[in-house]
């Protein structure tokens, strides 16, 4: 693919974006487009198209609760993106490791925040490397299981629950939808049910649950859940 315009933040065509995905997705190449998103902000990160340039509000107000007190604790980053969540979680002293699949993404990190203490690599959540098995404290979430199809969807949420070390907090934040609707949209929200299996499969337990409206026009319904791991 030579031509990413269409994904560019100022040239962005959402039929094409959608159309792109759903044609890996019908070739079982579930993470091979990814960074293409990354390539067509041409070393810009301010021209990623789903970047908000700023950490989540719900994370930062978590955060801010202080609930992890301990030395030397660990958060992970998934699908970090152009890294404004694992920025905000070293702010708030957890020694991070944020990770993407997208070897374009973990450039645009690094060359953003020269002087990081955060950890930025390339990996692949359905195969990370195996220190990782039980080991954050905390596991940020955002807006990745959304992406994915159908079983790949129940693959990457055991995946990031099998990160969570005993007592640790997995925080999900993702767009919602009413069991039944929006089957063919991409990136497709999640249920509640779907979220749910955090709790019923990954034996984990619900601490916190907000279904909430975001600010755009017109606004987009989202959820944002924290589960903690006491097994």
């Amino acid at each position: 693919m030579k031509e990413l315009n269409f994904l560019h933040k100022d040239t962005f065509s959402y039929e094409e974006y959608k159309q792109m995905v759903k044609e890996y997705h019908e070739q079982d190449k579930v993470l091979d487009w990814f960074d293409y998103i990354y390539q067509s902000a041409n070393g810009d990160f301010s021209k990623v198209f789903w970047a908000d340039l700023e950490p989540s509000p719900f994370l930062i107000e978590w955060l801010k609760k202080k609930i992890v007190q301990k030395p030397n604790k660990q958060a992970c980053v998934i699908g970090c993106g152009v890294g404004d969540d694992a920025e905000a979680l070293s702010d708030f002293g957890f020694e991070v490791t944020a990770f993407d699949i997208s070897q374009t993404a973990i450039e645009l990190c690094k060359n953003r925040y020269p002087n990081s203490n955060v950890k930025y690599v390339i990996a692949d959540l359905f195969n990370y490397p195996k220190e990782w098995f039980e080991f954050f404290d905390v596991v940020y979430e955002c807006n990745t299981i959304q992406v994915l199809p159908n079983e790949y969807r129940k693959k990457a949420r055991a995946s990031m629950s099998s990160l969570l070390a005993k007592n640790g907090y997995i925080l999900v934040s993702c767009r919602s939808r009413e069991e039944g609707e929006k089957e063919d949209e991409i990136p497709k929200p999640l249920s509640k049910s779907e979220l749910d299996e955090f709790i019923s499969i990954d034996k984990l337990e619900e601490q916190s649950f907000l279904a909430y409206d975001d600010k755009q026009t017109p606004s987009v319904p989202h959820y944002f859940a924290v589960y903690k791991k006491n097994i």
